[in-house]
């Protein structure tokens, strides 16, 4: 080859490596829809460039499955009640406290429903909320009481005058 044809087939592999990271950025940030649409220009664009091609489609298969992953059917209240502790648990709390009114709309009087969103509340800084629900909670199991007062979740409350005597720890 000639110093030219290495020159301009340089300038492809960089065009090609430039696009490769400009797609990674999406993918990393849990964009998929958009990093799949790089990756995708990067096959129509920079097919000689086998090695980036062959990434860029491992790339795009992992896209599509990411987009496509099932949806949770939810139909039960334990199908709600357990992923909304799963959304908890991510931190997803206003995620979570969607799905524990579902099922607190199938089980009005389940204390451990009021008793997770009063979790969240504490969590959000919202102590009025969690303390109307955490007292609901309370009246229908005292069992709860006990939870709370050593749930580390509400540790920000122990010594609040109201929290106490929600738990009745005067």
């Amino acid at each position: 080859m000639t110093k030219e044809k290495d020159k301009i087939r340089k300038d492809e592999y960089e065009k090609a490596l430039a696009a490769y990271s400009q797609a990674m950025k999406p993918f990393q940030k849990g964009d998929y829809k958009k990093a799949a649409e790089l990756f995708r220009d990067i096959l129509d664009k920079h097919g000689s460039e086998r090695e980036l091609v062959d990434r860029a489609q491992i790339y795009l298969t992992v896209c599509g499955e990411r987009q496509s992953k099932e949806k949770v059917q939810l139909k039960t209240f334990d199908d709600y009640y357990e992923y909304g502790v799963f959304k908890i648990n991510l931190g997803d709390y206003e995620e979570a406290l969607k799905l524990l009114e579902k099922a607190r709309e199938m089980k009005p009087k389940e204390g451990k429903i009021l008793y997770l969103m009063a979790d969240i509340y504490c969590r959000k800084g919202e102590n009025e909320k969690c303390f109307e629900l955490l007292k609901k909670a309370i009246q229908l199991d005292t069992y709860f009481s006990i939870l709370a007062r050593n749930e580390r979740d509400f540790e920000s409350l122990w010594e609040d005058k109201k929290f106490k005597l929600i738990t009745r720890m005067v």
